[in-house]
């Protein structure tokens, strides 16, 4: 969106239909904009495709509220993890019609349509103790624009679960695996099939798995190549690396 902006600007600009003064105030902020304790990168959708997220945790509601509120003024989509009710609340204040979903902890806004990006994403839990990372990921690929699909309570400890799902995880042209314990749902996946692999540790299991340690060493030592392991809980970072795949597999295949 903010590509497009600049472009329609820049145009309007040329058929003399925009002030300079208006449009240096609009580039002047481009690098970044500077609100004393944040510094908000609305170059990055030019970069990447997509804004800055608001990570919430650490920070207080009036911070978010400022953040928030800058982003969406840029007339970009909002998206903000690990936030609780009283962040959402915050958001709220400045975006009434944000959405909030408790078990992933994200709030998000769509300010303008999201261009779909082609290929399937799966997004696999090993256990009901997952979702919430899963439903993290879940949001985020859709305010990515990814077509991106939750499949629940697979795990390890009943393998015929996932030959039951076999051909619909091997036609995903991407596979984001999400366990806690041993973590062992990873790398079974990734030996099935061709697709690439991003495994996510999460935090759930008894004192041994020492908070999703055990299931990070274990899909870090995965004994097959390839899989690409996030750091625990983090099913953002999965679902922008998927982002990141299939937008680099379209960009190859033009």
């Amino acid at each position: 969106m903010e590509r497009e902006k600049l472009k329609e600007l820049l145009g309007r600009f040329k058929n003399n239909d925009l002030p300079e003064d208006e449009l240096l105030r609009y580039i002047e902020n481009l690098p970044f904009e500077d609100i004393l304790y944040a510094k908000i990168d609305h170059h990055r959708e030019i970069r990447w495709g997509f804004p800055e997220v608001i990570f919430c945790q650490g920070k207080t509601p009036d911070q978010i509220t400022a953040i928030a509120r800058a982003i969406l003024d840029r007339g970009s989509n909002l998206l903000a993890t690990r936030a609780n009710r009283e962040a959402y609340g915050a958001i709220l204040a400045v975006c009434p019609g944000a959405h909030y979903n408790a078990a992933g902890r994200t709030i998000t806004f769509i300010n303008h349509d999201i261009a779909p990006v082609e290929g399937k994403v799966l997004i696999v839990t090993a256990g009901t103790s997952d979702m919430p990372v899963a439903e993290e990921a879940g949001e985020t690929a859709k305010m990515l624009g990814l077509d991106a699909e939750l499949l629940h309570d697979i795990g390890v400890a009943g393998i015929h679960r996932v030959m039951h799902y076999r051909d619909e995880i091997a036609s995903a042209a991407v596979v984001i695996v999400i366990a806690g314990m041993e973590g062992a749902l990873a790398t079974v996946i990734a030996g099935l099939v061709q697709s690439p692999v991003v495994a996510v540790p999460t935090s759930n299991g008894y004192g041994a798995s020492f908070e999703g340690i055990a299931a990070l060493l274990s899909m870090l030592n995965s004994c097959v190549p390839g899989v690409a392991v996030m750091n625990i809980d983090n099913g953002f970072g999965a679902a922008f690396l998927a982002y990141k795949i299939l937008c680099t597999a379209r960009k190859l295949a033009q």
